[in-house]
């Protein structure tokens, strides 16, 4: 069944055009740091960034039973660090991995809520700037908490809301996102399916 999902749906990356929304603030050959990186390919929110698009970027991972899917995904060809997230100092990971002075993506998931929260504040109080932030906190499953503790930190961080009460694929009752960009990027807040019916339609990617 997995086999079949990688060999038929190559438009169906992440899970909601994050890798849409993120290419469509910076373009080609930007620069993504993900944090919580899971399956290479399956609901992969750089994929689309880094094979169709000439992104550099850094995945953070944990879980080593993903390592084998990565290995096998050769077209894959950015570093991945098997590391716990908290136990890294991201001022040296910027200067190690040459990241730019304004990295354009951050995807922010690992579970539970809790830890994607404490993991976005250490990223941003340890120095990293981002164009485009992508939240997960799950609020279909685990109330609003997090969800407004993201918003409270980083409304004071430089940031604004892009898009709110992103929902996964079709499902409308499972909103588990919300996107954040810097202040100085011109866009206007957004519904998330006024959105979709403009630039991610039938939930594909396009270039």
């Amino acid at each position: 069944m997995l086999n079949f999902f990688k060999k038929t749906n190559k438009d169906f990356f992440s899970q909601s055009g994050q890798d849409q929304f993120a290419y469509d603030l910076s373009g080609e050959n930007g620069f993504y740091l993900e944090i919580g990186a899971h399956d290479p390919i399956i609901n992969s929110n750089s994929y689309n960034l880094e094979v169709n698009c000439n992104w550099k970027g850094l995945s953070i991972e944990y879980d080593v039973s993903y390592k084998k899917n990565w290995k096998e995904c050769i077209e894959r060809k950015n570093p991945v660090l098997w590391n716990n997230a908290f136990d890294l100092n991201y001022h040296e990971i910027k200067s190690e991995f040459s990241l730019p002075k304004r990295v354009n993506y951050l995807s922010c998931d690992i579970e539970p809520p809790k830890n994607t929260y404490n993991i976005l504040t250490k990223v941003i109080n340890e120095g990293l700037e981002f164009d485009f932030i992508s939240y997960e906190h799950d609020k279909y499953n685990s109330g609003d908490k997090y969800e407004q503790l993201s918003e409270n930190f980083l409304l004071g961080q430089n940031y604004k809301i892009a898009i709110k009460d992103v929902y996964s694929r079709s499902k409308k009752y499972k909103i588990y996102e919300t996107w954040f960009v810097n202040k100085d990027i011109d866009f206007e807040n957004i519904s998330y399916d006024d959105w979709k019916k403009i630039r991610y339609k039938k939930n594909r990617f396009i270039r």
